[in-house]
């Protein structure tokens, strides 16, 4: 019989893999790695996301890497802008090329009907050749004189999030620093062509789906343990069984406490479920919720809604206790449920160590807000 993990050992299983129990020494670079990217459609974000994780994390390093073309702003999972690295960027970015176009149809299927969009693939990359940043808008405009009949947001939006590999660059995404979404061709960014589709074969010697199954090990090990609903939560990719089948062989098998099956790396931390568990601040929008189809393991039922609304959130024993907003330097802390003298003090201690970093070591500080009066 599968071993059992009941909540709370499942959620300390989830914080270890997140980076979210103890903060790790790791260069930036391996941490965005490691987490398989950071969701991103808000720029500043993944800054308090690493810093959450991370020891002693300076935001200039994340925006060098930006700079220096080692991280990347794309549109990958879930057809969301994530941050990930340039190598991860290439190698997914065929896999998950169906799924984009897939998504961008079910919002805009009407004002493409007719429309050939290899042809309109094809037409966008020749514009896009020259290496000009462009605005999703300027895209559009470009292309509507033979392609009138789409609107210009579902044209814009077909190019930029599905039909051609594109990087969102600076000075979108560096620290404290504005900027609208400019595009440019990933490949002619990164300097490397975007990976090819891989064609399967029999007895093709890299086995069944390479990268489906690299995907599934990397969410494992910074997601698991996880259901394959979790893994098509978490990439949108829904084509990623045979891959898992070839992988089952060297996975574990689990059960959590609603009996669905978890599948795990072996050696993968499972942490002692009463391990401590420290006061985290999420960003908005941030993969440690949305990373999953059933999500209580970190955040109740009645808050599940929080995660894709975009609100900030606290956790406290390691599941989401309030939401948090930054005003004037101050980080405003909104508790969700009543929190024991000992947790007050650690949000407001943590929530002050956010503003000081938030505002570069100013004199930031923190204040709760209870539903107790």
């Amino acid at each position: 019989m599968p071993t059992v993990l009941d909540d709370r050992a499942l959620n300390r299983a989830t914080l270890a893999r997140q980076l979210l129990l103890d903060r790790a020494a790791l260069p930036a670079l391996d941490a965005v790695a490691h987490l398989c990217g950071l969701q991103a459609q808000e720029p500043q974000e993944p800054f308090t996301g690493l810093w959450s994780r991370l020891r002693a994390f300076d935001p200039a390093e994340l925006s060098g890497l930006l700079v220096d073309r080692k991280v990347v702003r794309t549109h990958l999972m879930r057809r969301t802008v994530h941050l990930v690295t340039a190598g991860d960027a290439l190698a997914w970015r065929s896999r998950h090329a169906p799924m984009l176009r897939q998504r961008v149809l079910g919002t805009y299927r009407a004002d493409f009907a007719g429309v050939d969009l290899d042809e309109l693939a094809a037409d966008a990359a020749r514009l896009a050749a020259d290496g000009v940043p462009r605005t999703m808008p300027e895209l559009a405009r470009a292309l509507a004189g033979r392609w009138p009949g789409p609107g210009q947001r579902a044209l814009g939006e077909m190019v930029v999030a599905a039909l051609l590999p594109m990087a969102q660059v600076p000075p979108r995404g560096l620290w404290r620093t504005g900027g609208g979404a400019r595009n440019v061709s990933l490949a002619r960014w990164l300097g490397r062509p975007v990976d090819p589709p891989h064609q399967d074969g029999p007895g093709h010697p890299e086995g069944p789906d390479p990268v489906g199954r690299a995907l599934v090990r990397r969410y494992l090990a910074a997601f698991g343990p996880a259901a394959t609903a979790d893994l098509r939560a978490w990439s949108g990719v829904a084509g990623l069984p045979g891959a898992v089948a070839a992988l089952r062989p060297e996975l574990v098998v689990l059960r959590d406490s609603r009996g669905r099956e978890l599948l795990d790396l072996p050696d993968a931390p499972r942490p002692d479920p009463d391990t401590p568990a420290p006061v985290r601040f999420l960003p908005a929008f941030d993969n440690a919720l949305l990373g999953y189809q059933e999500r209580g393991r970190i955040v109740a039922d009645e808050h599940r809604g929080l995660s894709v609304a975009g609100e900030r959130v606290v956790l406290v024993d390691g599941r989401v206790a309030a939401t948090w907003r930054t005003d004037a330097g101050t980080v405003t802390v909104t508790a969700l449920r009543p929190l024991a003298r000992a947790e007050r003090a650690e949000v407001v201690e943590e929530g002050g160590r956010l503003a000081r970093f938030l505002s570069d070591g100013g004199d930031g500080g923190a204040r709760l807000v209870t539903g107790e009066g």
